[in-house]
């Protein structure tokens, strides 16, 4: 039997040396810019097909990967180039894996390379899930699908917002609800391919953020959107049948009765894909974090006052020994939940949320202690910590605010449903 061991393999090296090789010589040198610009860095992009990395198949080898290391490795060594550009490079995989986690083979096969395109014709996919009432509450959703039998086909309505790619993508992965009295239970999951721009799907306002600007973030109009039946992800049947028994259950509630435990497999579509995402958001933090760290650290050591480097200065010193002990924390909690999800051992104590909820707090927390070793300079745009502080807020923020990581971590370890 193989002894406990967080070596690397060494495929798992090669991939870590790789991509840190292009976030030094592709990502970093383009970050200032495009941060500045606030627009989709299409050229980064191209460059990241062009080497193999914004590609169905890198995506898919490194989600692959068994011991489930491999995609918190990649994701960490992206986001220590750039977070905005990062998300630029990856956020397609949030559409991607809501067509994997509810979609069929067949639909699989037939969308999943659409949300990349080629090197030479690059393609975007997006995740469209939260709204202007409906955020962290996802179960009061208002954007609607109602199925036209005539026609064989589902119509969407209701604007969506904070979307990656939002608009400008190809594919569009949408949650509507199909059944409101279902909340959560009944929702679905859709895919828009190109055609439906212009056919009832537009961009609504494009946000101004305080940091990862050159990640686009918009609304999604939906205006009587038309797709055909069989872009519902995992098909009507299957719809159907979950629809029927989360209707028994709410029967069975409504009369007093105790429903069997458990949540429907695929029951809550939009949940699903952020609870697989969650380690994967961590470590993109902890890419923040340890670039920030690693930046203050040398400056440390450069930096002299009253005679002596700054480093040798106690304040200072604990400073990054705290900065440094927190990012391997982060890291470790990541690695563990990324090794949980792969390999289905059950987050009992919701170890996803904390990788989430840890990693991300660090990254803020890291990044303005590394503007405070700067001092002056931090703050200022010729050094990129401010950026990074910028950038790191985020991580508190999307894929599940850091309050609902403490919700979702409480009632797991109490099994209470805590309000």
């Amino acid at each position: 039997m193989a002894g406990f061991t967080l070596e690397l393999t060494e495929d798992q090296q090669t991939l870590q040396k790789w991509l840190h090789e292009f976030s030094t010589d592709v990502i970093r040198p383009a970050a200032s810019e495009w941060d500045e610009r606030e627009e989709t860095p299409w050229p980064v992009i191209q460059e990241a097909a062009r080497a193999g990395i914004y590609s169905l198949d890198f995506f898919a080898s490194i989600w692959g990967d068994e011991s489930g290391i491999s995609l918190p490795v990649a994701m960490e060594e992206i986001f220590w180039g750039d977070a905005g550009i990062g998300l630029a490079i990856v956020g397609s995989t949030l559409g991607l894996a809501g067509i994997l986690g509810n979609g069929t083979p067949e639909q699989l096969g037939e969308w999943a390379p659409q949300c990349f395109g080629t090197p030479d014709d690059v393609k975007l996919c997006a995740l469209a899930v939260s709204e202007p009432g409906a955020g962290s509450d996802v179960s009061s959703m208002k954007t609607t699908a109602v199925y036209d039998q005539k026609t064989d086909e589902w119509v969407l309505n209701g604007v969506k917002t904070w979307i990656t790619n939002g608009g400008i993508a190809e594919v569009h992965v949408v949650v509507a609800s199909v059944d409101a009295a279902l909340k959560a239970r009944g929702q679905a999951s859709f895919v828009l391919g190109p055609d439906s721009k212009g056919r009832g799907l537009s961009q609504g306002q494009k946000f101004k953020k305080h940091g990862i600007r050159a990640s686009h973030t918009s609304e999604v109009i939906l205006d009587n959107c038309r797709i055909p039946g069989s872009q519902l992800l995992g098909g009507k049947d299957k719809l159907d049948a979950r629809l029927a028994k989360a209707r028994e259950r709410q029967a069975a509630l409504q009369r007093g009765e105790s429903p069997s435990s458990g949540r429907e497999k695929g029951g809550q579509a939009a949940m699903a894909t952020f609870e697989a995402s969650r380690p994967s958001v961590g470590a993109q933090a902890v890419g923040i974090a340890r670039a920030a760290y690693e930046y203050s650290l040398d400056y440390a050591k450069t930096r002299e006052q009253f005679g002596r480097p700054i480093v040798q200065n106690q304040g200072i010193a604990f400073m990054l020994a705290d900065m440094k002990t927190k990012i391997d924390a982060s890291r470790l909690l990541v690695w563990r939940a990324a090794w949980m999800g792969r390999n289905g051992v059950p987050f009992t104590s919701g170890e996803g949320s904390m990788s989430k909820l840890y990693a991300g707090e660090t990254a803020v927390d890291v990044t303005e202690k590394a503007i405070q070793i700067l001092g002056g300079n931090g703050y200022t745009r010729e050094y990129p910590v401010e950026r990074w502080h910028r950038d790191a807020k985020i991580y508190t923020i999307f894929e599940g605010t850091s309050e609902i990581q403490r919700l979702i971590i409480s009632r797991a370890i109490s099994g209470h449903q805590i309000p």
